[in-house]
């Protein structure tokens, strides 16, 4: 029943909290204020939930090395889109016109917040988490990416390339960032950054949403397996490519620091393994 109760809350944060902060759109200061708000009570709301539920600490909400974690992975997200942006540029159209909406901007630091701090709990608090204790690491990351980029398909432009997309390059690169630190600040810094430099800093669609503009006026033309079509660039081959890179490099870390969890087999197989004295 832990996995009901845990999903039911942070659903509900992600539902409400996310219903709250998206009708503040033209609010750009208050969406900033109630993101952050939305995001911090969340996490209390998971940290709470497991400590009732599992009876331990909640370790991987921890608040020892929280910001540090969190500004590492803004950091590789906000290199990793600068990649995917740079490759586009060189390899279809990308134009930069001037200034955006630097207020639209405040706003996505909110929005983006709230939606990376919360889907990081849903997929790889729970879910990830959950399901690796049962099937171990590489089944658990292969099912909840899976998760992760259907749920896209709900998404305004959404597409099934897109959803497919999101799969690999973040479901897998956000579990494995959770595998390598057995910590959730470090997925949620590079969900963030990796957001917040789609739409907020770029002012590309950000996973078909209808994205707000954000600092830059740019503009994106070209093949669409290059810049992602109306899915924005998370649709990009070099989004992909460099979510697999990165997702290798996080499952390798975890591997070198004894994080990987091995299939769990059952113990009636092994059992089936012994004979029975004659």
């Amino acid at each position: 029943m832990r996995i009901v109760w845990q999903l039911l809350t942070v659903v509900l944060a992600n539902l409400i909290g996310g219903q709250i902060v998206y009708s503040l759109d033209g609010s750009p200061w208050l969406q900033l204020v109630l993101g952050l708000l939305v995001s911090v009570l969340a996490v209390l709301a998971y940290g709470w939930v497991v400590r009732r539920t599992e009876h331990r600490p909640s370790t991987e909400v921890a608040r020892k090395g929280a910001v540090p974690a969190i500004g590492r992975g803004t950091l590789i997200g906000l290199a990793l889109f600068g990649a995917v942006i740079t490759n586009i540029y060189f390899n279809a159209h990308y134009e930069i016109n001037g200034l955006g909406s630097p207020t639209g901007a405040v706003g996505l630091v909110g929005l983006m917040a709230a939606a990376a701090v919360t889907e990081e709990l849903m997929f790889r608090g729970v879910l990830f988490r959950v399901i690796e204790e049962r099937t171990g690491t590489w089944i658990s990351l292969t099912l909840t990416g899976v998760l992760f980029g259907a749920m896209h398909l709900l998404n305004a432009n959404a597409s099934l390339w897109g959803a497919v997309a999101i799969a690999i390059e973040a479901g897998g690169m956000l579990a494995a960032a959770y595998a390598a630190t057995r910590s959730l600040w470090v997925p949620i810094g590079l969900h963030f950054g990796w957001n917040f430099a789609a739409g907020g800093i770029f002012s590309t669609e950000v996973s078909g949403n209808n994205t707000p503009q954000g600092l830059l006026d740019t503009v994106t033309s070209g093949p669409a397996w290059v810049t992602g079509g109306d899915f924005g660039p998370e649709g990009s081959v070099y989004s992909v490519l460099f979510g697999v890179l990165l997702t290798i490099a996080f499952m390798w870390l975890a591997h070198r620091r004894g994080n990987l969890v091995p299939l769990r087999r059952r113990a009636g197989k092994a059992a089936a393994t012994t004979t029975l004295p004659r």
